[in-house]
C-alpha cells in the first residue's frame, strides 16, 4: 500500500483538535497556579506549595505534549512535500515518526491526566 497526500493530511484535524485541547488545559492551569501563588503570598502553607509543585508538573508536561504534538503537524507537512517531490520512501519514513510524536504526545497526556486524578482524590480525601 502506497501513502498518498491524503493520509498525512488527515493528521491536521486531529492534531490540531488535540493542540486546543492541550492549549485550553495549559491555560486554565496557568491561571490556577497565579491564583494559588497570590494566596502562598498572603499565607504561606504547605498545602498550596504542594499544589503548585504538582501544577508546574502538570504544566511541564503538557508543554512537551504541544511540543511532541507540535512536531508530528510539522513533520507531517514535511511528509506531504516528500510525497509532491516523489520522495515516497523518505515520505514513508517521515510519516512514521510524525506517528510515533502523536503516540507520546498522547502518552504524555495521560501521564498528565492521571496525575490530575491524583492530586484531586488527595485534595478530597478529607471528605
Amino acid at each position: 500500500m502506497e501513502l498518498s497526500l491524503s493520509t498525512p493530511a488527515l493528521f491536521f484535524s486531529a492534531i490540531s483538535l488535540l493542540l486546543l485541547a492541550y492549549t485550553n488545559r495549559f491555560l486554565s492551569l496557568a491561571q490556577l497556579v497565579r491564583n494559588l501563588h497570590a494566596e502562598y503570598k498572603k499565607e504561606p502553607s504547605f498545602t498550596v506549595l504542594g499544589q503548585i509543585k504538582n501544577l508546574r508538573t502538570r504544566l511541564h508536561l503538557i508543554r512537551s505534549m504541544q511540543v511532541a504534538g507540535l512536531s508530528s503537524l510539522l513533520i507531517c507537512v514535511l511528509c506531504m512535500f516528500l510525497l509532491y517531490t516523489g520522495a515516497i520512501l523518505l515520505a514513508e519514513i517521515i510519516f512514521g515518526i510524525a506517528m510515533i510524536l502523536l503516540i507520546i504526545s498522547l502518552a504524555l497526556s495521560i501521564w498528565e491526566i492521571q496525575i490530575s486524578v491524583n492530586a484531586l482524590d488527595i485534595h478530597l480525601s478529607d471528605t
